[in-house]
């Protein structure tokens, strides 16, 4: 059966920011249904068009563009909690392609009702133009690993901004965190080749700061890995959910 929005587990962690009576009624309308699908399984494809919107309930995936040469960018990874397919709904086709890494459930909401938020729920409107905006902010920070830091700051700049939000999802438990994600992810994100990105993995685990193994981060020093990284080690501010 699928999970009523009043009965939403992410609701109950302090990342996500509490839905009003009027907006979690508004929720339970909007959504259509359920949809469970295996890893590996492609949800959305660049250049689609797809007639669902959904918001990640539990499972982790990743976003990707591929050229021609069949080259691949990894965009970003999609935790529990966020919104998937928004592109398509103001744009009318996915510009990247969207893909299961471990079993996912999605809420599945229909996109022919998506401009209903801004005709009948401003709030929820509002919620929707912060997750594209934080999303560009996120993006803005990914161009500058790319462009600006060495192999090493940009791997430790990847690991502390996956176990900050490991923590905000509190998934964490003893320094540790499922990270069900291969070394080649890493390294199509980065821009880095997969030798170098094991190679730094190395350099990083040799420093006691982060070892990744067996679908398993652990963060030893996150001060440490934060100042190679050159970013804040801040909790990530709370965020609205779909």
């Amino acid at each position: 059966m699928a999970t009523d929005c009043k009965n939403c587990p992410l609701r109950r962690r302090d990342l996500f920011v509490e839905f009003s009576a009027e907006e979690l009624a508004f929720m339970r309308n909007f959504k259509a249904g359920e949809l469970v699908i295996d890893a590996g399984t492609p949800l959305l494809m660049e250049g689609s068009n797809s007639p669902q919107l959904f918001t990640a309930l539990h499972g982790m995936g990743l976003r990707y563009k591929t050229l021609p040469n069949g080259r691949r960018q990894v965009v970003n990874l999609i935790y529990p909690g966020d919104f998937i397919g928004l592109q398509a709904a103001v744009m009318g086709e996915m510009g990247h392609s969207v893909e299961a890494t471990t079993r996912m459930t999605l809420c599945v909401f229909d996109r022919s009702e998506f401009w209903t938020f801004f005709k009948s729920s401003p709030s929820r409107a509002f919620d929707i133009t912060w997750l594209a905006a934080i999303e560009e902010h996120f993006l803005g920070s990914s161009l500058a690993t790319l462009g600006q830091r060495t192999a090493l700051q940009a791997v430790a700049w990847a690991l502390s901004r996956i176990f900050l939000r490991g923590q905000a999802l509190e998934i964490v438990r003893n320094s540790s965190m499922p990270f069900p994600y291969r070394q080649q992810d890493l390294a199509d994100a980065l821009g880095l080749s997969l030798v170098h990105t094991n190679k730094t993995l190395g350099k990083l685990r040799d420093r006691q700061m982060a070892s990744w193994s067996d679908g398993v981060l652990q963060i030893n020093n996150m001060t440490k890995l934060c100042e190679v990284a050159q970013v804040s080690d801040e909790p990530l501010p709370r965020r609205p959910i779909m």
